[in-house]
């Protein structure tokens, strides 16, 4: 049996799995899925329940765009340790003051309400989000830095387990159940609490063994760590190919990532707090994380360029069950169906694509380089999505209408990836 046979790449993973590495990535997809939900979708179900109108709900996602523009700072996290904290290492160091100020961030918001003075907690909302955002930029770059490519599928999933219960059964459902029987303050401050428990495993996990090594490497000077990371990815793809591997990682979450307003949406189709809670998160989130897997299993047996085609597909096929939804309205079927296959494509998905970004980045520059990929994933859809609620209520086009164009935004992304389908590598038997 050859090296490169499907047996043996399962032996390879199983392996993996089998390793603290896999434990530790599962207890930081946890905290990074934690605020996601709290500063987008959950936080829409919270302001449409405090009466504020589509427009201005749309409008308040754009304040997680910190997840989209966190390469602009992650050169500095890649170039310096933390005053203070650097003595965890140049990667657990800013990992645990971020995590930390994810959960103040969280306690704050709590405390204060969309009641009060809007910028205040709207200024709130904005310091979670950018303290996920920053705490994202560095588990990606652990992740990366503490295994082998070959094994970075196998660890995605194990991260996205635990960012799926993270995002959808914690800070998701549990918190809606909170919210319907006690109060968004109770159901906020338990999420505060949730979020420390990453932190403390931040104090138990070692510091990555590259990383010592990377940073004496590490050329001095702030502006050279701010542009080395981008000139390097360029010199090393080529312009051309670069450009298009930028635009094509930018268009590839776009029919996901522009449903800014999915959260209203489900209490517009007249579903409750408690049946989104566990329709959308409780039971949702393991159809999400049973793509995870499968996207996992998918790579390691047909590598990643093959199911790059299969997830955009999916994920764009999926948007169109909204619609049904839509037509639908209070159809608990219409609604399990719906949250099965956009859960179970997004899973999938999340996995082929961070599979992919791994195999993009350069380990000397694993959190700039990662952070402006997925950054790039991430930022037309929230674009679009900023305006998402007024497509559906002020430009007359219906929530039908809107979903119709989330699934058909993945056109350009399959151009795309036809002009790459010979530049981004073989499946695995011929890759080996």
């Amino acid at each position: 049996m050859t090296a490169s046979s499907p047996a043996s790449r399962w032996r390879r993973i199983a392996r993996v799995f089998a390793t603290p590495a896999a434990g530790t990535m599962f207890c930081f997809g946890f905290g990074c899925g934690l605020p996601f939900f709290l500063v987008g979708t959950t936080l829409s179900i919270w302001l449409r329940d405090s009466d504020w109108k589509l427009g201005p709900i749309g409008l308040v996602s754009y304040l997680s765009f910190f997840y989209v523009l966190k390469f602009l700072w992650a050169p500095l996290l890649d170039a310096r340790r933390l005053p203070l904290l650097g003595r965890l290492g140049r990667r657990r160091g800013w990992l645990f003051a971020a995590q930390l100020l994810v959960a103040i961030g969280l306690a704050a918001m709590a405390l204060t309400g969309p009641g009060v003075p809007v910028p205040l907690f709207l200024g709130l909302v904005g310091l979670t989000a950018f303290a996920g955002a920053t705490q994202d930029t560095m588990v990606d770059a652990y992740r990366i830095e503490i295994a082998p490519i070959e094994a970075q599928g196998a660890l995605a999933a194990t991260y996205t387990l635990g960012y799926r219960i993270g995002l959808q059964l914690v800070g998701g459902a549990l918190v809606l159940y909170l919210a319907q029987a006690f109060d968004w303050r109770t159901g906020y401050l338990v999420m505060a609490g949730f979020a420390l428990l990453p932190a403390l495993v931040t104090l138990l996990v070692r510091e990555p063994a590259a990383s010592a090594r990377i940073e004496a490497e590490a050329q001095p000077g702030l502006l050279v760590a701010f542009i080395k990371p981008f000139s390097e990815f360029f010199r090393r793809h080529g312009i051309v190919l670069a450009l298009v591997l930028l635009a094509f990682v930018g268009l590839y979450k776009l029919p996901d990532q522009m449903l800014g307003i999915a959260g209203a949406f489900y209490l517009d189709a007249g579903f409750t707090k408690a049946d989104i809670a566990t329709v959308s998160k409780l039971y949702g989130v393991w159809m999400g994380i049973g793509g995870a897997f499968l996207g996992g299993a998918a790579v390691a047996l047909l590598g990643v360029r093959v199911n790059l085609l299969i997830a955009a597909i999916a994920v764009a096929g999926s948007n169109l069950l909204f619609i049904l939804m839509a037509l639908n309205p209070g159809e608990l079927w219409s609604f399990v169906l719906t949250i099965s296959g956009d859960n179970l494509a997004q899973g999938f998905a999340g996995t082929v694509l961070t599979a992919f970004l791994a195999s993009l980045a350069d380990r000397h520059y694993t959190a700039t380089q990662y952070a402006l990929l997925s950054s790039l994933a991430n930022l037309p859809g929230k674009l679009i999505g900023g305006f998402s609620g007024f497509l559906v209520e002020d430009w007359g086009w219906g929530y039908a209408g809107f979903f119709t164009f989330s699934a058909l935004s993945i056109v350009p992304t399959l151009a795309l990836l036809a002009w790459l389908w010979r530049r981004i590598g073989a499946p695995p038997a011929r890759e080996a």
